[in-house]
C-alpha cells in the first residue's frame, strides 16, 4: 500500500469500480484513460467532485457475455487517484490515473448509480527487508529486460536508469515491470494479487525465465510518475 497519508488519508472503504478488460492496473504506475461511456462519465464526474479516486479492476474470463451489465470481477483491484482531468465539450473525459493501493473487494453495494460501487479492504504489501537482497533483485530483473524489449533499447535504458538511480523498492519495480511487460492479463492479475514482494518477484522472474517473449510490439513506456533526473 502506498501514499496512504495523502490520497487515502480519509478513505472510507467505498470505491467506484471501473472494470476494464485487458488492463491490470498497479500501484505507482500512471495510466491515461479516455472516458466515453455514460456510466463512466458519471463515475468520473462523481470522483472529481469527491475524493478523486477510481478503482480499476479486471473482469473475469467470460466478461464479453455481460459487458453492459455486471460481469464477474477478480477480487483484487487497484485504487487509483486522478492526477489530471480534461473534460471535453461533449461530456467525455481524458484522465491520468495513478495507482495508489491494492484493495480486496469485500462486497458490491446496491446500485443507485449507473456505475458499480463496492466496499473494499486496502491491502498492505510485505516488502523485502534486507538491503543486499533488494539490490540482488534489482539486478536480476534488469538482466531480463533486453530479451523482453528486443526492439526497444531506449525503453531498456530508461528502466536501467530507474532501477539503478532511483530509490525504489524491488516490489515497486516488480509492479512497474508487470504493468509494462507484454504479459497475459491473468498473469498480471496473479502478480497484483500477491502481497509478498519477494514471492511476487519470484513469480515474475520465473515467468521471464521460462516463457518465450512475444513477437516485438510497441511496449509501454516505464509507467512511473517521476523523473530520475
Amino acid at each position: 500500500m502506498s501514499d496512504v497519508a495523502s490520497p487515502l488519508a480519509d478513505f472510507g472503504g467505498i470505491v467506484r469500480l471501473f472494470p476494464l478488460p485487458g488492463l491490470v492496473f498497479f500501484p505507482h504506475v500512471v495510466q491515461p484513460l479516455h472516458i466515453f461511456e455514460p456510466r463512466y462519465r458519471q463515475m468520473t464526474a462523481d470522483a472529481l467532485a469527491g475524493d478523486q479516486l477510481i478503482t480499476m479492476v479486471l473482469p473475469r474470463p467470460g466478461w464479453e457475455e455481460d459487458y453492459d451489465g455486471r460481469p464477474a470481477l477478480h477480487p483484487v483491484a487497484c485504487v487509483g487517484q486522478v492526477v489530471t482531468a480534461h473534460p471535453l465539450p461533449d461530456g467525455r473525459y481524458n484522465l491520468l490515473l495513478r495507482g495508489v493501493s491494492r484493495a480486496r473487494i469485500l462486497e458490491e453495494l446496491p446500485q443507485d448509480k449507473l456505475y458499480r460501487q463496492a466496499r473494499v479492504q486496502l491491502l498492505a504489501e510485505r516488502p523485502v527487508a534486507d538491503a543486499v537482497r533488494q539490490e540482488a533483485w534489482r539486478r536480476r530483473l534488469l538482466e531480463k529486460l533486453p530479451a523482453w524489449f528486443p526492439d526497444s533499447p531506449v525503453v531498456v535504458e530508461k528502466f536501467r536508469q530507474v532501477f539503478l538511480s532511483a530509490d525504489l523498492s524491488p516490489g515497486v519495480l516488480c509492479d512497474t515491470l508487470a504493468f509494462a511487460l507484454p504479459l497475459d492479463v491473468e498473469v498480471k492479475q496473479a502478480l497484483l494479487a500477491e502481497l509478498d514482494d519477494e514471492a511476487r518477484l519470484v513469480r515474475l522472474l520465473e515467468h521471464l525465465e521460462t516463457k518465450t517473449p512475444p513477437a516485438p510490439a510497441a511496449p509501454r513506456r516505464p509507467p512511473l510518475d517521476f523523473s530520475v533526473n
